[in-house]
C-alpha cells in the first residue's frame, strides 16, 4: 500500500512536468525563443532556475552520501561560489549582454577567432554531456528500487520522459519547471530532516551530538599536501571551479542573456547566490542525519550498502506513505532541472556553435529543427552514459564525476579570463596555451591510469587535474605573448576590462 501511495504521487509530478512542456511547445516559433524565451523570463524566475541547475541530483543524493560516508570535505568547494557570482555581476553578465549573443563562445570568436571558439565550445559539450550521465544515474537509484525494475529500465524509462518534456519546451519550459522543481527539493530535503529528527530518541541535539563526536562536520585536513583531498585542494578546486561556472557555463551564461536587462540578470545571479549555499550546507546535513539515524538504530544491510544506495534506502522504507513519494518526487524535480538544462544548453552550442558556422545564412526554420534533433542526440547519449556509470565501481556518484571531470579537462576558464583581463593574448598566443593543455590532459589521463613509467608519473590529486590543466594553459599563452604580443587597443574595444568602450549596449 504505501508504495502504491509513492508511485502515485511520483506519476503525478511527471504528468504535471511533461504538461508544462507541452504548454510551452506552442510558444516556440523561432530559434530565438526556444534559446532565450524572446530575452524576457523575469530575474526571480531565472534566478530560482539557477538555484535548481545548481543543485541537481548530485546535491539530493551524492552530497548526502559523501556526509554520511565521510565529512564535509565535499563542502569546501561550494564555499567560493559567492565570491565567483559577485565577480560575475560586477565583470562577466554586461560582457555577454553586449551585442546579441547567445552562448558563452561567441564572445571568445570576438575576442580571438572562430578557432578557440570552436575549441571551448567543443570542451563544454563534453562537459555537458558527462554531467547528463551522471545526473541521469543518481536520479535512477531511488526508482529502481521504488518500482522493483533494474537500474537499466530505470534509466531508460525517466531518460526518454526528461527528453520529451525538454526537446518540446525549449528554455521557457526548462526555466519555468525549474522554478516549481526548485520549490519540490527545498521541500523534500525538510521532510527527510524532520523524519529522522521525529524518529530519533534525542531529535535534533542527538544528530549535532553524534556529528561532532565523529568529526562528520570536519572540512578536511589543513595540511598543505596536494595528494589528497585536504582544505586547500577543495578550496582551489572550489574558486576555479565556481569561476568557471559564472564565466563559461553555458547553463549559466544562457540565463544571463535570456533576462530582459542587465539589471533583472545581476538580480537572478543574486538570488542564485542566497539560495545555494545554505542549500548545498543543508543537504550535507542530511548525510548526516542518516549517519546519526544509523548509529541510534543500526542494520546490516546499510552497512553493506554503496553510500549513495543509503538515502534513497532510508525513504522507501523509514518514512509514512505518500510522503517518501513527495521526497522521491523532490529528487526527480533535481535531476530534471539539471537535467533539461544541460540538454538545452548542448542543442544551443550545437546549434550556434557549429551549425551556425558551418550554414552562415541558414534559415530560423532549419535551426529550429535541428536544436530539437541536438536535443533528441543528448538525450540518446545521456541514456547509454548513465548506463555505462551504472557499471563503473567508485566510492561514491559525487567522487567519480569530480575525476571524469579532472581527466577530461582542457583548460574551459584560462581564454575567458585571459580575454577579459588581458591586451595582449591574440588568436596565436591562445591556440599555443590550448596545444600545451591538450597535450597535458593526454599525459594526465595516461598518468591516472599507471600507464606511464614510473619517473614519469606525478603525485597529486587527481582533483587537482583541471586546475593544473588552466595553470598550463595559461602560462603557455602568456609567455607566447612576452615575444609576439599581437592585439592592437583598438581592435579590442568593449572586450577586454581596459577596452569597455563599446557600441554594443550591456541592457
Amino acid at each position: 500500500m504505501a508504495n502504491i501511495a509513492n508511485i502515485a504521487v511520483v506519476v503525478l509530478f511527471l504528468f504535471a512536468m511533461a504538461g508544462m512542456g507541452v504548454y510551452f511547445l506552442k510558444r516556440n516559433n523561432s530559434s530565438e525563443e526556444y534559446f532565450l524565451g524572446g530575452r524576457k523570463i523575469p530575474g526571480w524566475a531565472l534566478g530560482l532556475s539557477m538555484v535548481g541547475t545548481s543543485i541537481s541530483s548530485i546535491t539530493f543524493l551524492a552530497l548526502p552520501a559523501a556526509a554520511f560516508v565521510l565529512d564535509y570535505r565535499q563542502l569546501t568547494p561550494n564555499l567560493f561560489m559567492p565570491v565567483a557570482a559577485l565577480i560575475a555581476c560586477w565583470i562577466f553578465i554586461p560582457f555577454f549582454r553586449r551585442g546579441l549573443k547567445t552562448t558563452a563562445y561567441e564572445y571568445l570568436e570576438s575576442r580571438y577567432g572562430t578557432g578557440i571558439r570552436i575549441y571551448a565550445a567543443l570542451y563544454s559539450l563534453l562537459g555537458q554531456l558527462l554531467r547528463l550521465a551522471i545526473i541521469l544515474y543518481l536520479v535512477v537509484l531511488p526508482l529502481s528500487e521504488m518500482l522493483d525494475i533494474s537500474e537499466s529500465t530505470a534509466i531508460l524509462a525517466f531518460g526518454v520522459i526528461t527528453c520529451f518534456y525538454t526537446v518540446f519546451g525549449g528554455i521557457e519550459a526548462v526555466v519555468w519547471t525549474d522554478v516549481v522543481q526548485t520549490v519540490i527539493l527545498l521541500g523534500g530535503g525538510l521532510l527527510c530532516v524532520a523524519a529522522v529528527a521525529f524518529q530519533l530518541p534525542g531529535g535534533l541535539p542527538q544528530i549535532l551530538e553524534i556529528g561532532m563526536e565523529y568529526d562528520k562536520f570536519s572540512l578536511g585536513p589543513l595540511d598543505f599536501s596536494f595528494s589528497e583531498r585536504t582544505f586547500w585542494v577543495m578550496s582551489l578546486i572550489g574558486f576555479i571551479g565556481f569561476i568557471s561556472e559564472f564565466s563559461s557555463n553555458q547553463n549559466v551564461v544562457q540565463r544571463y542573456i535570456a533576462a530582459p536587462t542587465l539589471r533583472e540578470a545581476r538580480k537572478a545571479t543574486l538570488i542564485c547566490i542566497v539560495m545555494s549555499l545554505p542549500t548545498w550546507i543543508f543537504f550535507f546535513f542530511i548525510g548526516s542525519c542518516l549517519f546519526a539515524y544509523y548509529k541510534v538504530f543500526p542494520s546490516a544491510e546499510v552497512a553493506a550498502m554503496k553510500p549513495d544506495d543509503v538515502l534513497p534506502h532510508f525513504i522507501l522504507t523509514e518514512i509514512w506513505p505518500g510522503v517518501g513519494g513527495v521526497i522521491i518526487a523532490a529528487c526527480l524535480a533535481a535531476a530534471m532541472s539539471s537535467l533539461s538544462s544541460s540538454i538545452n544548453a548542448v542543442s544551443t552550442i550545437w546549434t550556434i556553435d557549429f551549425l551556425r558556422l558551418m550554414r552562415r545564412k541558414g534559415n530560423d526554420r532549419f535551426e529550429l529543427v535541428n536544436a530539437k534533433l541536438a536535443s533528441g542526440a543528448a538525450g540518446i547519449i545521456m541514456i547509454a552514459g548513465a548506463w555505462g556509470i551504472s557499471l563503473i565501481p567508485r566510492e561514491s556518484v559525487y567522487d567519480l564525476s569530480a575525476i571524469l571531470g579532472a581527466l577530461l579537462c582542457s583548460a574551459g576558464l584560462t581564454p575567458f579570463m585571459l580575454g577579459f583581463f588581458t591586451t595582449r593574448i591574440g588568436n596565436r598566443a591562445i591556440l599555443s596555451g590550448m596545444y600545451a593543455a591538450l597535450v597535458f590532459s593526454v599525459y594526465n589521463i595516461l598518468n591516472y591510469f599507471k600507464l606511464l613509467p614510473e619517473p614519469l608519473q606525478w603525485n597529486i590529486h587527481i582533483y587537482m587535474a583541471g586546475p593544473v590543466c588552466n595553470g598550463v594553459m595559461l602560462a603557455v599563452a602568456l609567455a607566447y605573448s612576452l615575444f609576439r604580443p599581437e592585439p592592437v587597443t583598438e581592435q579590442l574595444r568593449g572586450l577586454t576590462v581596459w577596452t569597455l568602450a563599446s557600441p554594443g549596449k550591456a541592457d
